[in-house]
């Protein structure tokens, strides 16, 4: 029926005013989570920085919007999946994350976990996989299968090699060594195989879902089926430009050739010993690559594709021979950065955003998407505005990162401050120009005032997150 024309001249110039008028918001968005372990931001090829094979990542990346410096903020333990999880499915920073790790079953039937509140928005949620918080997963979502420990069990062959001019121990392709082989079937296959089930379940559920799929891969122990091994021979494999066979405060930062990530490849580290865990790491991230692939193809053949948004990101990164290290219990890039790819309803295509954001706001993006307001113990943002093209709380000024009592540091401006308080040494990187950390210009007398205003605004994001580590005073010239 048309409407008489004074009110037609109102709504027009109320659109002049307000800009188009909704009728109605459409139905609530679906969410998959694809979450990886130990994936580095080096590791996809559509992002120029490997030799890599992973076609199914690429087109998310050029379908969607990838942020290029997304950081995990570090860790209160060696395994720093778990410190990263934690904050992931609380909502908590870092050292407030710690002061309820031990707790985290009151988080749960307090209601305020990350599936939970989905779950409170509306949402069927689904879960399988690398789990590694304190409560039961089983307990969190509507459906949990295969919850799978902190990592594959391995077997001390795979430890301290190869070695160079003795033959390797170690196979990755060996089925009958267990660790992801273990049950018959690798984990990455059977997190693909339960997401695939879950799409068919949740086209019937007469709801919206939050699916949580969390691969075990490329942790160690990093083993891939042959063919996928195949694709990577030796003389494939750069090492990387960084590349020291010792890094110097090793000790001194928690990285110790004695400590678990670490004794994976001999000392001083070796080109071969580097090309041969690399080559293994591309592979398992090849083979994940294939089971996302899957999933994709599932998402798009049960017609949910259209209102259905995709995450895909990691706990952290990983250094596999980056400055002399192997483990991501470091404060560089190589560990402390993360790929993390958006696709959804409206999102820019092929797009690079370089604000600084920490992998954790996808959970307060989620609760965004579901139209559930953010609980005030959720400290991360939405990136809505970011993918929007608007300004965001998201987009840091400063990014922190930590590990236990031995290391701190700030990206600010192109540049990062690496704190030792142990060892006494700060670390100064011009990462715009710098990108591989090689270079310490903690001495050069031109960058001692950068230095020194780097370091304070550290001692302000301490204070912030309640660090209560004391830089000040082991480092009482600054």
């Amino acid at each position: 029926m048309k409407l008489p024309i004074v009110l037609q001249l109102s709504v027009a110039c109320l659109g002049l005013l307000l800009g188009p008028v909704v009728i109605a918001q459409s139905p609530q968005p679906n969410v998959l989570f694809l979450f990886a372990d130990d994936q580095c931001f080096e590791t996809i090829r559509a992002l120029g920085h490997t030799d890599i094979e992973t076609p199914n990542l690429d087109r998310l990346v050029r379908r969607g919007t990838t942020f290029t410096h997304a950081y995990n903020m570090g860790s209160w333990s060696g395994a720093v999946c778990v410190a990263s999880r934690t904050m992931l499915i609380t909502g908590r920073t870092v050292w407030r994350a710690h002061a309820i790790y031990n707790t985290t079953d009151k988080e749960r039937q307090a209601g305020v976990l990350w599936p939970q509140l989905m779950a409170q928005a509306g949402y069927r949620t689904y879960f399988t996989g690398k789990w590694h918080i304190q409560t039961d997963a089983e307990k969190c979502f509507d459906v949990a299968r295969h919850i799978r420990p902190g990592m594959p069990k391995t077997v001390p062959q795979s430890y301290n090699r190869p070695l160079t001019g003795q033959p390797d121990p170690w196979s990755p392709s060996d089925l009958s060594i267990g660790g992801f082989w273990e049950g018959g079937k690798h984990w990455s296959e059977v997190v693909a195989d339960d997401t695939v089930e879950y799409l068919r379940e949740a086209k019937q559920a007469g709801k919206p879902f939050f699916i949580y799929a969390a691969f075990n891969a490329p942790h160690d122990p990093r083993q891939a089926p042959k063919e996928y091994l195949d694709q990577y021979p030796l003389s494939r494999i750069a090492v990387p430009k960084n590349f020291l066979p010792a890094y110097p405060h090793a000790n001194a930062i928690g990285c110790a050739h004695n400590s678990r990530d670490e004794n994976l490849a001999p000392m001083p580290r070796t080109e071969l010993a580097v090309k041969t865990h690399r080559r293994e790491y591309y592979a398992l991230i090849t083979h994940l690559d294939a089971q996302i692939g899957r999933i994709l193809a599932a998402l798009e053949q049960t017609g949910q594709a259209g209102n259905t948004w995709i995450f895909f990101t990691a706990d952290h990164g990983l250094a596999v021979g980056h400055h002399g290290l192997f483990g991501k219990q470091n404060m560089y890039d190589h560990s402390l950065r993360v790929p993390f790819i958006v696709n959804g309803p409206g999102v820019k295509a092929g797009v690079r955003d370089v604000s600084p954001i920490y992998l954790q706001d996808a959970m307060a993006t989620a609760l965004d998407l579901a139209g559930a307001p953010r609980p005030v113990h959720v400290e991360f943002q939405s990136l809505r505005p970011l993918l929007r093209g608007e300004q965001s709380p998201a987009a840091r000024p400063a990014i922190y990162g930590g590990y236990l009592g031995l290391q701190r540091a700030i990206i600010h401006d192109g540049w990062k401050l690496i704190a030792y308080p142990k060892a006494k040494v700060l670390r100064l990187y011009h990462l715009a120009a710098d990108p591989g950390e090689a270079n310490d210009l903690s001495a050069a007398p031109p960058h001692a005032k950068r230095k020194a205003e780097l370091f304070q605004r550290l001692l302000g994001l301490q204070r912030e997150l309640e660090d209560k580590l004391d830089l000040a005073a082991a480092f009482p010239n600054e």
